[in-house]
């Protein structure tokens, strides 16, 4: 049975730490920029319908947060191929503008808020609020793999073979 050294313990926990102090600083640099675009778009598009306007500040949003946080919030991140990584990305985006069109929707025709543009601003602002706690959660689970969990993915084979070629 191995012991833990408090010295190691301290070390990874460090190491932990300001990996995940950079991702979320990143993150949320690029997400701030993707949040200007998102809510510029829709202000300047809502007077055609708030959910038109919603689809498409979301989709010109993600496009840019997509190659922000791939180049830039987790490119220490293992790749696990360009494919793989936008299918599920844009996924996960699709999935969170669907719960926002579904409030949004809520607000507008259920609720009678359709012509309260300010209502509608914020109940905006609140589920990219939510979708964004989302979204974070999402990206590092399923897009952007710590190396440890695609390791974990690879075929037993494949890894005994990697490690016989590397030494």
């Amino acid at each position: 049975m191995t012991s833990l050294r408090p010295d190691l313990v301290r070390d990874y926990l460090r190491a932990s730490w300001r990996v995940l102090l950079k991702e979320l600083t990143a993150f949320g640099l690029v997400g701030a920029a993707a949040f200007v675009i998102d809510i510029g778009l829709f202000t300047l598009l809502a007077a055609h319908g708030a959910l038109k306007a919603k689809a498409v500040s979301t989709t010109v949003s993600t496009a840019f947060a997509y190659f922000g946080n791939r180049y830039l919030s987790f490119s220490h991140r293992a790749r696990t191929g360009i494919r793989r990584e936008t299918s599920f990305f844009f996924g996960i985006n699709l999935i969170a503008l669907i719960a926002s069109e579904l409030v949004l929707a809520f607000f507008i025709y259920a609720l009678g808020y359709g012509h309260s543009s300010g209502v509608v601003f914020v109940v905006n602002l609140a589920t990219i609020g939510l979708s964004t706690v989302f979204r974070f959660w999402a990206y590092k689970r399923f897009v952007f793999l710590h190396p440890d969990r695609l390791a974990a993915r690879e075929p037993e084979s494949r890894r005994y073979l990697d490690e016989e070629l590397a030494e």
